[in-house]
């Protein structure tokens, strides 16, 4: 088969790597990719929000398959795009890509579905926004209803935090956004849950938890990530059940009920307190550190899955897993989430050992003329896998800090709650 993966961050690195190693696979590309997919696949520099530019080359290259990995084109449409075309792609549809690309869609099936989540309010007038801070309980959360690249959520301590907080969603840093989702505060530990639909059939697709805040000891502004480890601490049989039978199974029938079936991974962010679970948020495609912790972990062919999952055949296949931990730091342009420099060469990355264990995983790269250089915020994720996740943070450490990339900086700490 002929398969083209969309996106160029970690996450596609990883289903790329992963995707490389099935029988099936007869050609690989990666639109537009990055410097690590360089060595498992053909980049193409092409826009993935250009639908018209990529149907052009899926036609020219007689492409069986796309992977959609990150969230905007999902959002955007670009599985009903190709679908009408009759071309096979694995992903959400545009109506249901709204549990992600609105956070106010999802609250609502919350609500009418009876699903566990933290009270919540929509204010459509920057002034009425303000004003309900006036009588509410802090901390309190303050979240952009539209797609934000993991830093449209705040949590603030005090009324000056969440008021500025406010102006900036309605003053449109995140692009035209006229209403603002105000939430309680729920206190536990947060973990994210996966599944992966057939549109008629789900099976779990393990866990993990990630890292968010840019500072050690989780502080500091929101990132897309600076680290993840799975599986989580806290999934057991009990807890599982209850994410299926609370949250997963009522939205899968909600996504039916407006007339559409969910194809795709399904990412759960959770808050779990006394073992009971509750919905922070959904995202329509694997999460961005924490594919790179669960791919690793993953025994079965992750092609032979997903195309089971276009063909609806999902409950005729056996999802097995390896019994290890897995742990990533991603290495970060310093400056980020900020202002960084961009291209910037990172030296000596080729004389690092990788093996099945031990991972490097592209994000923010590039290759020219057989040099690698960095161009963006999350740059390299290391993720090593062992019996205990304390090793396995040694490892990645190790790992960085033989690069010795000067221009980079990363959390020492990730995995900390469940290591100490």
């Amino acid at each position: 088969m002929k398969i083209a993966i969309l996106g160029s961050g970690g996450r596609e690195h990883a289903l790329a790597l992963k995707i490389s190693k099935s029988p099936k696979l007869n050609k690989l590309y990666c639109i537009p990719g990055n410097a690590g997919t360089s060595n498992i696949a053909e980049n193409v520099n092409l826009d993935i929000n250009n639908f018209i530019e990529l149907n052009k080359f899926v036609d020219g290259h007689n492409i069986d398959l796309l992977v959609v990995g990150p969230e905007k084109p999902l959002v955007d449409g670009i599985v009903d795009f190709f679908e009408k075309k009759n071309i096979k792609i694995f992903g959400p549809r545009k109506k249901s890509a709204r549990l992600e690309g609105s956070k106010i869609f999802t609250k609502k099936i919350c609500e009418k579905y009876k699903i566990p989540t933290a009270k919540f309010g929509i204010f459509e007038k920057k002034n009425e926004a303000i004003e309900f801070l006036y009588n509410s309980k802090m901390p309190i959360v303050i979240k952009a209803d539209v797609l934000a690249s993991g830093k449209g959520v705040f949590v603030c301590n005090d009324f000056a935090s969440a008021k500025k907080s406010i102006i900036k969603i309605f003053d449109g840093e995140f692009g035209r956004d006229h209403k603002v989702l105000i939430e309680e505060f729920l206190e536990g530990d947060e973990m994210s849950y996966f599944i992966i639909s057939d549109g008629e059939n789900f099976k779990s697709f393990n866990t993990a938890q990630d890292h968010k805040r840019v500072g050690e000891g989780d502080v500091g502004k929101n990132t897309g990530g600076m680290g993840a480890y799975s599986p989580s601490g806290l999934i057991n049989e009990e807890l599982e059940i209850k994410i299926i039978n609370k949250i997963i199974k009522p939205t899968l029938k909600a996504i039916r009920e407006i007339n559409d079936e969910y194809k795709g991974f399904l990412y759960a962010g959770l808050m779990i307190k006394n073992n009971e679970p509750y919905l922070i948020e959904y995202n329509v495609r694997m999460g961005d550190p924490e594919c790179q912790t669960i791919l690793p972990l993953l025994k079965s062919d992750l092609l032979d899955i997903i195309i089971s999952c276009c063909e609806k055949k999902l409950d005729k296949n056996n999802i097995e897993w390896h019994n290890k931990k897995s742990l990533c730091v991603v290495l970060c342009s310093k400056g980020y989430p900020e202002n960084y420099k961009k291209n910037i060469e990172i030296p000596n990355i080729s004389e690092l050992n990788q093996d099945r264990n031990n991972i490097i995983y592209h994000a923010g790269t590039k290759i020219e003329n057989d040099k690698i250089y960095a161009i963006g915020g999350r740059v390299l994720n290391f993720v090593s896998i062992s019996d205990e996740f304390k090793n396995s943070r040694n490892q990645a450490m190790e790992s960085i800090k033989k690069l010795n990339w000067k221009n980079g900086f990363f959390r020492s700490d990730i995995g900390y709650k469940i290591i100490n």
